[in-house]
C-alpha cells in the first residue's frame, strides 16, 4: 500500500464544485487532510479506492464530498421505484447517524437535490422504509438493517453506482462477514467501490481483492499515531479503580473515554467512580438508543466528562480531538487496540492513550505489541506501584492441572518472570 506524499493547499485545487466548497469554508475546513487531498480526486476520477486511515483523519469527507458532486452532477429525474443510488455501510448504528448527519451537512448548498437517508436497528423499521419509499440518492446502512429492508422490498440496490465500505475491519471482526456477502450479491457487479479500514488483517485483504477494481491505495494511519502519546501504567488489579480516579482527578481531564471489556462493568466502574466523587456515564449495547443517543451528545457537548464503553459500543463515538482514552481493560485483539487508541489525538492534534495492566495482563499486552510493532514503556505511580513479583493467588491460577494417572511424568509449566525487564528501576 503506497503512502500518500502531497497534499493539496485547498480544496478548490481539487476541483470541488462550489455549492460544496462554500459549506466546507463555513464549516471552517481550512486545508485537505491526507486522506481527503489523496481520495477526493480519485473518487471524482471514478477510480475504486483502498484506504488505510482512522476515524479522526478526514475521511467521512474524504468520501462523501465527491461522491455528492457526483450523484449532484449526473442527477436523474427518475421517482419511481425505492432504488438507492449510494450505498455506504457501516458497523455501527451511531456510526450510521453519523455519517448520514455529515452528508446531510456537506448537502445543505445543493437546494434539497439530493435524498440523503440512514438506516439502522435499535429503532423502528417501520418510519426507514417510509422514508425510503421513493428511494434515496443516499443511504447510510449498517448490514443487519440493510438485510431487512431488502428481505421486505423495501429497497433495491440493482441500481447502485457506488458503494463505499467504512471500518471494514470492524465490520468483519463483529460477525458481518455473511450479511456483508449478502449485501454484495445484491448490488450489480459494474460500479465504484470504496473501501477504508484502520486495520488490514486477511479478511479484509480477501475481501479488497473480490470487490475491488484495480485500485487506488493509500496508507495514513502513520501520520496520525505519531500525535497519539501511548502511556502503560502497571497496578495491582485491587488498586485499578483507585489509579483511574486518582489520574482523572490529578490532570483534571476535560474529556476521558475509558474502554472496558464487558458490559456489566461499565456499570460496576461507573459505581465504584462515583464513590470516589468522579460523575460517570455508561455507553453499552443494553442502553435503549434514545438513551444511547442522549449519552453520546452529552459526552460531545461537554455536559458528561467521563464515559465507559464497550468496545462495539464505542466504535460509533466520533469526536473531534478527544484528548484521552484509558484502557482499562485490555482488548481482545491487536487490532482493537489500534482502533481503541486512535480515538485520541483526532485529526492531527495530539492525544494521549493510557493503558492500565496488572500481572494477568502482561502477556497479553505483550502479544499487542508485538502483533502492532511496538514497544512501550511500562510506568509505575507512586502510591499505586504493582508487586514485583505476581500474587499466590494467580501463581495458584496458573499452576498446570494434572495429567490423568498413567500418562507419563508431570511436568510444571515455566512461568514467564513477572515483567521482569521494566523492574529495574521504577519511575
Amino acid at each position: 500500500m503506497t503512502q500518500a506524499s502531497s497534499s493539496a493547499a485547498s480544496f478548490a485545487q481539487l476541483g470541488i464544485i462550489a455549492p460544496l466548497l462554500n459549506r466546507l469554508t463555513e464549516l471552517a475546513y481550512v486545508s485537505p487532510t491526507p486522506v481527503q487531498a489523496a481520495t477526493i480526486p480519485a473518487v471524482l476520477a471514478g477510480r475504486d479506492v483502498l484506504a488505510g486511515a482512522n476515524t479522526g483523519s478526514g475521511k467521512t469527507a474524504a468520501f462523501a464530498v465527491p461522491l455528492l458532486q457526483q450523484l449532484v452532477e449526473a442527477k436523474t429525474d427518475d421517482k419511481t421505484g425505492a432504488y438507492v443510488r449510494c450505498l455506504v455501510l457501516v458497523p455501527t448504528r451511531e456510526l450510521a447517524q453519523q455519517v448520514a448527519d455529515s452528508f446531510l451537512s456537506y448537502a445543505s448548498h445543493l437546494n434539497g437535490k439530493l435524498k440523503i437517508v440512514a438506516a439502522f436497528g435499535g429503532v423502528s423499521v417501520n418510519a426507514q422504509m417510509q422514508s425510503l419509499r421513493a428511494g434515496a440518492d443516499v443511504l447510510v446502512a449498517t448490514p443487519g438493517r440493510l438485510l431487512d429492508l431488502l428481505s421486505s422490498n423495501a429497497i433495491k440496490l440493482n441500481r447502485v453506482s457506488a458503494l463505499v465500505l467504512d471500518e471494514a475491519d470492524r465490520m468483519l471482526s463483529l460477525g458481518f462477514t455473511e450479511e456483508l456477502a449478502q449485501v454484495l450479491d445484491a448490488l450489480p457487479a459494474k460500479k465504484q467501490t470504496l473501501l477504508f479500514s484502520a486495520t488490514f488483517p486477511e479478511e479484509v485483504r480477501e475481501l479488497t481483492a473480490k470487490l475491488l477494481n484495480d485500485p487506488l491505495e493509500y496508507q495514513f494511519q502513520s501520520e496520525q499515531e505519531s500525535t497519539i502519546h501511548q502511556r502503560v501504567i502497571t497496578v495491582n488489579r485491587p488498586m485499578k479503580t483507585a489509579l483511574l480516579a486518582h489520574l482523572i482527578k490529578e490532570h483534571q481531564w476535560s474529556q476521558a473515554l475509558i474502554f472496558v471489556s464487558a458490559k456489566n462493568t461499565c456499570n460496576h466502574l461507573a459505581q465504584k467512580l462515583s464513590k470516589r466523587g468522579i460523575s460517570a456515564e455508561v455507553f453499552h449495547g443494553d442502553k435503549a438508543q434514545g438513551a444511547r443517543t442522549r449519552v453520546l451528545d452529552g459526552f460531545k457537548n461537554g455536559e458528561i466528562s467521563v464515559l465507559i464503553a464497550t468496545d462495539i459500543a464505542a466504535r460509533g463515538i466520533d469526536i473531534d480531538k478527544l484528548p484521552v482514552v484509558i484502557n482499562f481493560d485490555l482488548p481482545r485483539s491487536p487490532a482493537d487496540y489500534m482502533h481503541r487508541i486512535g480515538r485520541s489525538g483526532r485529526a492531527g492534534e495530539a492525544g494521549l492513550a493510557v493503558t492500565l495492566i496488572s500481572h494477568e495482563d502482561y502477556h497479553h499486552f505483550g502479544v499487542i505489541e508485538k502483533k502492532n510493532k511496538l514497544k512501550l514503556v511500562r510506568e509505575q505511580i507512586v502510591g499505586f506501584e504493582a508487586d514485583d513479583e505476581m500474587p499466590a493467588e494467580l501463581l495458584e491460577q496458573a499452576k498446570p492441572v494434572a495429567k490423568p494417572e498413567g500418562t507419563g511424568k508431570k511436568k510444571r509449566k515455566q512461568l514467564p518472570p513477572a515483567n521482569a525487564e521494566f523492574w529495574g528501576k521504577k519511575s
